[in-house]
C-alpha cells in the first residue's frame, strides 16, 4: 500500500488539547471488523464487550518528565533538551534532541535550573537535531532522578500549543504506569479509571501487562511513499512469564484478546512463537506493521484517533481493514470525535 492512501483532512478543532473531564467518559467508538458496522458509545462501556476470561494486554510503561530547559554557557541562549533514552546509567550518558539544534556543539556546557542543579556536556553529534549528552552529577543516581523529576516537564506532544501543567503529571499517565522508560503516553490506556479496571476485574476480565517504552519514533512522519521502505526506530519492550500464561491461556480458551493500545499490539507481535502463542522477551523491536499484515495475538484493540499517514493509523487499517478504517475515519470527523494523545477512542472488534 502507499502512504498518500491514508491521507485524510482532518480539522484543527478537533486536535484534543485537553483531557475529557473524567477518564473513563470520552468517547468511543465500536467498530465491528467483519460487517463495517459503528457504534457510538461512551468509554465506560467497554464493559459491555467483554466477559469472563477474556483478556485484556496493557501498556505499563511509565512517561517521565523528559522535556527540560537548560541555558548555554556564556550566551544563556535557552535550549530545549528532550531526553530520549539513557545509554549509560554510571556515565549518566544520554541520547537526546535539542533545539535550536544549530546552536549546540560537541564541547559546549549546558546549565539546568536557577541554581545550576543539573549540568550537562554535549559529547556527540547523531541526527540533525540529536545529540549525546553527559551529565556532570557526583551524587547518587537517586538525587540525579530526583533533580531530573524537579526540572523536567511532561511532555507532552507539540501540537498541543500549551505548557504543561500539574493536572498533565497526573493525566498523561496511565494509572496502572508502572516501568519509568516512555517519552510519550501509550494513549489509549489514558481512558481506563480505577473504577472501570475494577468493574472489569469483578466481570472476571483478566489482565496481562507487557512493557513497552514509547519512544519519539513511534510519532516520526513517514516520509516515503512505499510503505515497505519506512524504517521504524527501536523500541525496548518485556513481556513477563506472567502476561505470556495470562494472554495465552486466553487464546487456548478461545476467549477475545484485547490490546490496548498500538504499543501493546507492536510489543507482542514482535514476540510470537512457531504455534501462534506469546512468548516471554525482553528485547529490543523495530516493527512496522502496514497491510496486508496476519495477526496472531490479539483478535480486538483500542485505540485512539491518529494522525493522516501514520504508522499508527497503517496499523490499525492492517488490523481493522483499510475501508473499514477509512469509512469509521470519515464518519470520526463527521461526528466530531477528538483526534490525537487526549482525544476520544475506538474499540476494534
Amino acid at each position: 500500500m502507499k502512504l498518500s492512501q491514508f491521507k485524510f483532512n482532518l480539522p484543527e478543532s478537533l486536535l484534543a488539547s485537553e483531557p475529557s473531564e473524567h477518564r473513563d467518559e470520552s468517547r468511543l467508538m465500536v467498530l465491528h471488523r467483519d460487517t463495517g458496522k459503528i457504534e457510538h458509545k461512551i468509554f465506560k462501556d467497554v464493559l459491555d464487550y467483554f466477559d469472563d476470561k477474556d483478556v485484556m494486554i496493557l501498556n505499563n510503561t511509565k512517561v517521565f518528565p523528559a522535556r527540560m530547559y537548560g541555558n548555554k554557557e556564556k550566551t544563556g541562549a535557552t535550549i530545549e533538551v528532550f531526553l530520549l533514552r539513557e545509554l549509560n546509567r554510571e556515565l549518566r550518558l544520554w541520547d537526546v534532541l535539542v533545539d535550536p539544534a544549530r546552536k549546540i556543539r560537541v564541547g559546549n556546557k549546558l546549565y539546568f535550573g536557577e541554581e545550576d542543579l543539573l549540568v550537562a556536556e554535549v559529547v556527540d553529534n547523531t541526527t540533525s537535531r540529536g545529540r549525546t549528552i553527559r551529565f556532570l552529577f557526583d551524587g547518587t543516581d537517586e538525587e540525579f532522578r530526583r533533580n531530573i523529576e524537579i526540572l523536567g516537564e511532561t511532555p507532552l506532544p507539540k501540537y498541543i500549543k500549551r505548557k504543561a501543567t500539574p493536572e498533565d503529571k497526573f493525566r498523561y499517565q496511565t494509572i496502572y504506569a508502572k516501568n519509568e522508560g516512555a517519552v510519550a503516553a501509550p494513549t489509549a490506556g489514558l481512558h481506563f479509571s480505577r473504577e472501570l479496571m475494577k468493574r472489569l476485574e469483578l466481570k472476571g476480565v483478566d489482565f496481562a501487562e507487557v512493557t513497552l517504552h514509547v519512544g519519539l519514533g513511534t510519532f516520526r512522519t513517514v516520509e516515503v511513499e512505499d510503505l515497505t521502505k519506512h524504517k521504524m526506530d527501536s523500541e525496548q519492550f518485556i513481556i513477563t512469564d506472567e502476561a505470556a500464561k495470562t494472554v495465552n491461556k486466553g487464546i487456548d480458551n478461545k476467549r477475545r484478546i484485547c490490546a490496548v493500545g498500538t504499543t501493546s499490539m507492536r510489543a507482542i507481535e514482535s514476540s510470537v512463537s512457531a504455534d501462534r502463542h506469546l512468548k516471554p522477551a525482553a528485547d529490543w523491536t523495530s516493527k512496522f506493521i502496514y497491510p496486508p499484515y496476519d495477526f496472531s495475538i490479539a483478535n480486538s484493540m483500542i485505540t485512539n484517533f491518529h494522525t493522516p499517514e501514520s504508522t499508527l493509523l497503517v496499523m490499525i487499517a492492517a488490523f481493522a481493514g483499510y475501508e473499514n478504517i477509512m469509512n469509521a475515519y470519515d464518519v470520526a470527523v463527521k461526528e466530531k470525535y477528538r483526534f490525537y494523545s487526549y482525544g476520544d477512542a475506538m474499540l476494534i472488534i
